[in-house]
């Protein structure tokens, strides 16, 4: 099963599920949300918002890809660029940390360890950029597949709450002091992205 974590971009943007490619949750402010919903733009404000960050800041999400076939995403940014996270009881987002905005692995593809690669490949691109924690907003009542993430989702990969709330906890993920776990990135990165090579075996004379 050959697994690609490739950067999202305008053009692979199509291979996000439907529901996601023109979904502005967290891209606009919830007055903005609702009125580009309302008259049918959210999509060319998703294109927008994307095209935006990538200029401005760089690399913010990824396209999980398994035997070519687009299987999930993840999107991740600075807080300046995600309005909506100011209207979660636990913002503000740390000024030091990147947030980690939404994922999704479709049906059929979960459990089989994909979230972990994502949060690692996202932790492996900051930690190359020299940032020192991601940030999330958890659903602590999660029930199904939403734009916020569930929290016990980012417990399970690594986050730990620092501002706890009943349903909207605000978690976080230490970069700096994660040097071991960083080397597992590695390893982990190496593994999926195909740097490491089994030795080819010794054919006899």
């Amino acid at each position: 099963m050959g697994r690609r974590l490739v950067p999202l971009t305008l053009d692979n943007l199509q291979d996000l599920p439907k529901r996601c490619r023109a979904c502005v949750f967290w891209e606009l402010d919830p007055v903005s949300g609702a009125a580009a919903v309302r008259t049918g733009t959210s999509d060319l404000e998703k294109e927008s918002w994307i095209s935006a960050v990538l200029l401005d800041w760089g690399s913010c999400g990824r396209v999980v890809y398994v035997d070519d076939i687009p299987v999930g995403f993840v999107l991740y940014a600075p807080p300046a660029y995600v309005p909506r996270s100011t209207a979660f009881p636990t913002s503000p987002v740390s000024p030091d940390a990147v947030q980690l905005i939404t994922a999704f692995i479709m049906p059929g593809y979960q459990g089989q360890g994909l979230g972990r690669v994502m949060v690692q490949t996202v932790a492996k691109d900051l930690l190359r950029r020299g940032f020192k924690a991601i940030e999330a907003f958890g659903d602590a009542r999660w029930r199904e597949p939403a734009c916020v993430l569930p929290a016990d989702h980012l417990l399970a990969v690594g986050f730990k709450t620092v501002r706890p709330h009943p349903s909207h906890p605000r978690m976080r993920l230490e970069l700096r002091t994660t040097l071991s776990w960083k080397e597992d990135v590695e390893m982990a990165l190496d593994r999926l992205l195909g740097a490491v090579q089994k030795e080819p075996a010794l054919r006899p004379l």
